[in-house]
């Protein structure tokens, strides 16, 4: 059964950041809701949380579980 994790990206804060977040995880299995007005990420899937954050540290976004 699909797990959702909740990660804050305090770097995001456009399209284009979104773009680059849904290219790195949704390849991986994973379903990524957005709410840019908290700079949150939720990230539904099989992925472990240090999973998704060493994706979003490759392109360059540090994240943190909340």
């Amino acid at each position: 059964m699909p797990i959702s994790h909740e990660f804050s990206v305090p770097d995001m804060s456009c399209g284009h950041c979104r773009a680059s977040i849904d290219k790195a995880l949704v390849p991986l299995g994973a379903q990524v809701a957005f709410d840019m007005d908290r700079r949150h990420v939720t990230v539904t899937g099989d992925l472990t949380p240090k999973v998704v954050i060493d994706a979003l540290d490759r392109i360059g976004f540090a994240a943190e579980p909340v």
